[in-house]
């Protein structure tokens, strides 16, 4: 945004002092004794702050800028989740080219996915205190640079060595993608920007592959990564030129200094700055998402639940290759990168009805059942649609491949395991926000933890799984623990309410 001009900093300075009591003069009838020390003691100190209609305000920014700010997130949260997948058709060609197993090189896949959990932990608190923009470039940067070393790591060691330090910095779209949003608009117009926003996550891990596959099916797995480092950049140098800083507390931090540097002499603050330092932030950012996961049961069962999802996705997309490459279907390296597509359409198409309902739903409970007043438990109705969904697509799944049935109808189940991903995640994420308030990034970070370990570490056993007891018995595995889970959104729906109370947390 342009700089604020001089006569605009100084209607500012004067807007502001009155407002905040500060210009008390200092008697002309004071003893000389004791005038210096009246001096010093009663400096003038100016707060600033933002006015109703001021230009710097990222929530008073034009629609225009807004959307490419959001576009840039979504881009950021898109690729970073994709490149954890995008290795997965070529698991067996890095294998081989390394002299090791399929398991071993998987580690790659494990390291990206936990600290994708883990880094929010971290960078959330450091984009509250050295803002957004320098949090996203510098780690767009790290991750940009670290896919080179990736692409020419001489062994599978130093492969998951780089892989793990680009899930770090990657992290940085799951830790202040959200954040970035809400800094833009106002509460009733971000549920429809969110749901925008949250389309990357999600469909990133499903479209990795899916790219990886037309890659490999014309260059050198190595490719993967130098994909990856290019489309990084690009992201990244746009990201210099046009993503601003939108966390409100630096934004005003900066207007400070300009004025501090303008007006000497003045002192400035900006009203509920923190002293805290970055390390304690860090410190009860991670023990604040301990606590809440382990004493809330709704967070821990619903971060369970999205841990089982996120656990059968990377290892369902673990198994593609093996499965669509082997009799009877025989697929071809292309043939296998659209096989992806099935459930990502599935995704797209409930996303395209989910997002857009769930405010609507949850008005319309509001309505009938407490006069208007909506209720957290609200959000979860529709999440129903993906518990059903979700054990039938895997039993469904399982079962066809294992019978050798075409292939039109193994992969129909992926339309139905799509959409229950979708539909839990977004409503599970609604009902976090609402349900916990001011804890409810520290809510969202302890699902973001256990999802991630749970979703990395459990791809790495499932091969010898699906040799020992076949697709039919291992997939089912999966669709019992998703059936003892299933009721988890209806019994919150009647009894959330009594939960969160009972276990209410002063943090």
């Amino acid at each position: 945004m342009p700089a604020q001009q001089a006569d605009e900093r100084t209607r500012l300075l004067k807007h502001n002092q009155p407002n905040n009591g500060r210009n008390e003069q200092t008697s002309e009838h004071q003893q000389d004794g004791n005038a210096s020390q009246g001096d010093n003691d009663r400096e003038d100190v100016e707060v600033v702050d933002f006015e109703k209609d001021d230009n710097e305000n990222p929530r008073n920014w034009p629609l225009f800028w807004k959307y490419i700010q959001v576009l840039l997130v979504f881009s950021i949260g898109l690729l970073l989740p994709m490149t954890s997948s995008i290795f997965a058709p070529g698991v067996d060609k890095i294998a081989s080219d390394y002299g090791t197993n399929n398991q071993f090189v998987m580690g790659g896949q494990t390291g990206f996915v936990v600290m994708l959990g883990i880094g929010p932990l971290f960078f959330a608190p450091m984009s509250e205190t050295f803002g957004r923009r320098i949090v996203f470039l510098t780690n767009m940067t790290l991750f940009t640079l670290v896919q080179i070393p990736t692409a020419l790591a001489p062994n599978a060691s130093t492969f998951i060595a780089m892989r793990t330090l680009s899930g770090l910095f990657g992290s940085v779209g799951v830790a202040n993608g959200g954040g970035s949003i809400s800094d833009m608009f106002e509460t009733h117009e971000r549920a429809a920007v969110l749901g925008f926003y949250l389309l990357g996550p999600l469909i990133g891990p499903t479209l990795g592959p899916f790219a990886g596959g037309l890659i490999l099916a014309h260059l050198h797995w190595r490719w993967l990564f130098g994909f990856t480092c290019i489309i990084s950049a690009v992201i990244t140098i746009t990201c210099f030129m046009l993503l601003h800083e939108t966390y409100a507390p630096i934004v005003l931090d900066q207007r400070k200094k300009r004025l501090e540097k303008e007006y000497e002499g003045k002192s400035f603050k900006v009203e509920g700055q923190t002293d805290m330092g970055l390390l304690q932030k860090i410190g009860g950012n991670s023990t604040r998402a301990t606590k809440i996961l382990f004493g809330q049961p709704i967070v821990l069962i619903m971060s369970i639940y999205q841990a089982l999802i996120f656990s059968t996705m990377y290892s369902l997309y673990s198994q593609f290759t093996t499965i669509w490459s082997s009799p009877p279907y025989n697929f071809n390296t292309t043939q296998l990168a659209l096989s992806y597509l099935g459930p990502a359409t599935g995704f797209i198409v409930t996303a395209c009805i989910i997002v857009p309902f769930i405010d609507r739903v949850y008005n319309r409970l509001a309505q009938t059942y407490n006069n208007g007043k909506g209720k957290p438990e609200y959000r979860l109705p529709l999440a129903n649609i993906g518990a059903v969904f979700l054990p039938a697509s895997l039993f469904w799944f399982g079962w066809t491949v294992q019978a050798g049935k075409p292939w039109p109808v193994a992969l129909s189940a992926m339309l139905l395991f799509g959409a229950s991903q979708v539909s839990i995640f977004n409503t599970v994420q609604n009902y976090y926000i609402d349900a916990f308030e001011s804890m409810a990034a520290s809510a969202l970070a302890a699902g973001s933890v256990l999802r991630s370990i749970i979703g990395g570490v459990v791809p790495l056993f499932v091969s010898k799984m699906f040799e020992q007891i076949g697709y039919g018995w291992g997939f089912s595995v999966f669709g019992i623990m998703a059936l003892v889970l299933m009721p988890a959104p209806l019994l919150f729906f009647w009894y959330g309410e009594r939960l969160r109370e009972r276990f209410a947390m002063d943090l």
